[in-house]
């Protein structure tokens, strides 16, 4: 992991700020950047400042701060980092006090996002404590999963949620806040996915995007790889990958576990045009990419071992992948920790590529999240964050 800057936030370049987003992950970071994009097109005055990433600068938001180069994620992880969060939680908690923006947007990241909405209405700041900055939440923290008494707290310091998964609405209906199925930002006008099913195309390799979890998963990745092509089952492979500094250690990775028997490998940034005959992949967004893309594939999970054992007593969930949780069925198996194995990864490889069903039963899958995951056209969190802003 590169080391966390530290460069105070700079002003808002345009003299003030109407929105601030605050985005802590990769996935965040294009979800944001889509909501902005959308913003500015309605309103093309719209001063928009971000705490995120480069997804966010490119639609238009000045950027503050680069806060998903240092994304993390585990017990673990955020306490060796922790000086580092104090450090930019405490910057951010000034600016917004000192530039006063209309809207703050807070994009999942609960760990840092509920702690700035608190602090947010302690201090006066926002509308919940009695003062002019309304507080939107988009995209819900995992509340159905763990820490369901979060919603609780959520409900003291943001003046309205947009979720994008149907069934998390019901997750909030014993409390007071204002919750609305905004629909995925998959299924918004204007988003193509990047992912396409090609029979002849390679197998696609995800390992994620934050670097601790591509350090544990991708060897695993790179073993089945290698048993897949000595078994004739794969030629060449295409990894997706996020950042410079995810490709880095990706190809770091590569040259540890040993290059020697593996396939032909491509490395493609994530975003760009990319096909699959069928995909291993990580339990993040990209495994819901990978879904809707009708890619018949299996998701593979390691974490540190204390992170994980914390984990399995405190997870209450019948699934990690999103698309699973969605139909509440295993659309994509899923290999988690020991049981990720070359050996049972290499023969999912291998259904994957040569059983004709695998593909027909991964088609009619995303045809199915489609349907669930569209809201309707009248709702959407651009319309609710310009609605916050007029109701002052």
């Amino acid at each position: 992991m590169v080391k966390p800057s530290r460069t105070p936030l700079p002003p808002p370049a345009a003299g003030g700020v109407d929105v601030l987003v605050l985005a802590g992950e990769h996935s965040g970071d294009e979800h944001a950047a889509a909501l902005v994009a959308d913003l500015r097109n309605r309103q093309p005055g719209l001063r928009v400042a971000a705490i995120g990433g480069d997804r966010l600068a490119a639609a238009g938001a000045q950027l503050l701060h680069d806060l998903t180069a240092t994304s993390v994620v585990g017990l673990v992880e955020v306490l060796r980092h922790y000086p580092y969060f104090r450090w930019l939680f405490r910057e951010t908690l000034e600016w917004i006090a000192q530039h006063r923006p209309r809207v703050v947007v807070l994009v999942d990241y609960p760990g840092f996002n509920l702690r700035l909405a608190m602090a947010l209405k302690a201090r006066g700041l926002s509308r919940k404590g009695g003062g002019g900055v309304a507080v939107y939440g988009y995209i819900s923290p995992q509340v159905w999963a763990w820490k369901a008494k979060r919603r609780f707290r959520l409900a003291e310091c943001l003046d309205e949620l947009g979720v994008i998964f149907p069934f998390e609405v019901d997750c909030y209906a014993d409390t007071t806040l204002d919750t609305r199925f905004v629909g995925h930002p998959f299924m918004q006008g204007g988003y193509a996915s990047p992912l396409i099913y090609d029979a002849k195309a390679p197998l696609l390799l995800l390992p994620g995007s934050r670097l601790q979890p591509i350090s544990r998963i991708f060897p695993t990745l790179l073993e089945a790889a290698r048993g897949a092509a000595r078994a004739g089952h794969l030629e060449s492979a295409t990894v997706i990958y996020p950042s410079e500094s995810a490709r880095a250690l990706l190809e770091s990775l590569i040259y540890r576990v040993s290059p020697e028997g593996l396939p032909r490998i491509e490395f493609v940034r994530s975003g760009r045009e990319t096909a699959g005959s069928a995909v291993l992949t990580s339990s993040g967004t990209m495994s819901l990419s990978c879904a809707l893309a009708g890619l018949p594939g299996a998701i593979v999970y390691r974490a540190h071992p204390l992170t994980y054992w914390i984990g399995r007593r405190l997870v209450k969930v019948p699934f990690l992948g999103i698309a699973n949780l969605i139909l509440n069925r295993a659309v994509y198996r899923e290999y988690i920790q020991d049981a990720a194995t070359p050996a049972e990864l290499v023969a999912e490889i291998a259904d994957c590529q040569k059983n004709p069903l695998r593909r027909a039963a991964a088609a009619s899958d995303a045809d199915a999240l489609r349907t669930a995951l569209s809201a309707p056209p009248d709702e959407n969190a651009p319309q609710r964050i310009l609605a916050l802003m007029e109701a002052r």
